[in-house]
């Protein structure tokens, strides 16, 4: 055998790897994409800042910085969580290999195409967005299907997939704006990722999974998770939607101050305080601790608008939801799944502690810096501590989703 076959039958083996698992694939685009697209993002700042010239963009960069890291860089993690539960929650058949493969190539190659229109090819952002969105319309179908099926309702998975239909939604938007629609359909589109797909999604999970992980490990557990918290949660958040997508942030605190003590509430109720032994759990109550905490900055943002007509907090807000909690939950939740689905011990791992311990600098430092006089210093540090802790966390991920399980499980 040459060594050409020897290459392909190599590159087709860690294919079939990455293949063996929804989780596996997914999890690989998302790997990758929270490099690629904050590349991109920090070297546009570069550029911004020291007045050099930079590629010809599809979309402005603020705009494209916010969808490619929901849609592109969260979104996989997310269809990666829910395509391998979201079954097993409702005791329904699993996604078969050619569904979430299909899934895969749309989600990974719509991306990149998306991240190279946005470098300088740019009649590729159509095509990159459409190829997202069917990728995101079969997986809504195969969990749909399965959602429609199961008998009694299931309160948590009707919420998941509730968000990733706001997620559909705004990914179509974003692809008319690509197609000639008005520009507010993208600032529709990047908000609706924001509080439409991610929060939710995020707070749905939490929500199920948090407490039962507490007391799988914490003795004497007192599992608190009542489902009008969800409810309220939806109601809440769209309120805020609708002012942010109406331009109305004045009244936007009528909405964040109850999601602060909502947030606030369910947090104490799991007694997060119990679990500071425990690595792999504390530090999903760290990055729950700042959900509450973004939405008192939000709720402070609205109530100086309304005084004063300015708060001089810019995006610190946003920042504190999307690096503080969405970041910090990530790399907390998937090193869980991760060990959990690869056969080893659920524990945290070094690496893992360095890409969790510098996502909480990175948002400290991203939040404080729209309080400075400079705040494009603060920005560039955070894009560049951004990369550095995440680098040996992604580099291990891959490296796990492209070999066998230790235990010799399937999956």
């Amino acid at each position: 055998m040459n060594s050409t076959s020897s290459a392909s039958l190599s590159t087709n083996a860690s294919l079939l790897t990455f293949l063996h698992a929804p989780h596996r694939a997914m999890f690989l685009i998302g790997a990758f994409a929270l490099l690629a697209n904050m590349v991109w993002w920090t070297c546009a700042l570069m550029a911004v800042h020291f007045g050099a010239p930079f590629a010809p963009q599809a979309m402005p960069a603020s705009w494209a910085h916010g969808f490619l890291m929901q849609y592109a860089s969260f979104a996989p993690f997310v269809f990666g969580f829910v395509l391998t539960v979201f079954p097993r929650w409702m005791n329904q058949p699993e996604i078969a290999r050619p569904i979430y493969g299909s899934i895969f190539g749309l989600m990974l190659g719509g991306g990149i195409a998306v991240l190279v229109a946005q470098s300088g090819w740019l009649r590729l952002l159509p095509f990159g967005m459409a190829a997202m969105l069917a990728g995101w319309l079969i997986a809504l179908t195969v969990l749909g299907i399965r959602l429609l099926r199961h008998r009694p309702f299931d309160a948590w998975a009707a919420s998941c997939h509730a968000a990733l239909c706001m997620g559909g939604i705004g990914l179509a938007l974003a692809l008319a704006f690509a197609c000639g629609a008005p520009a507010a359909l993208m600032h529709a589109s990047v908000e609706m990722g924001t509080f439409g797909f991610l929060l939710p999604t995020y707070v749905t999970v939490a929500h199920r999974m948090v407490p039962f992980f507490s007391g799988n490990v914490i003795s004497n557990y007192r599992v608190v998770r009542p489902r009008w918290v969800l409810a309220a949660m939806w109601l809440l958040v769209f309120a805020h939607l609708a002012c942010d997508i109406l331009d109305v942030p004045s009244w936007r605190w009528l909405a964040d101050a109850p999601l602060t003590f909502l947030f606030l509430g369910q947090w104490l109720a799991w007694q997060p305080w119990r679990a500071r032994h425990v690595g792999l759990l504390a530090v999903l109550y760290i990055a729950l601790a700042w959900l509450p905490l973004a939405f008192a900055f939000f709720t402070a943002d609205s109530v100086l608008i309304a005084w004063h007509g300015n708060s001089g907090m810019a995006h610190a807000p946003l920042h504190a939801l999307t690096i503080g909690f969405f970041a910090s939950m990530l790399v907390a939740m998937v090193t869980r799944v991760t060990h959990g689905h690869s056969g080893r011990p659920l524990a945290m791992v070094p690496v893992a502690w360095i890409a969790f311990v510098g996502m909480q600098i990175t948002a400290v430092v991203r939040v404080a810096a729209d309080g400075t006089g400079q705040p494009a210093t603060g920005y560039l540090l955070a894009g560049a501590l951004w990369l550095i802790v995440l680098m040996p966390w992604v580099a291990r991920s891959i490296w796990i989703y492209a070999t066998h399980r230790r235990d010799g499980k399937p999956g």
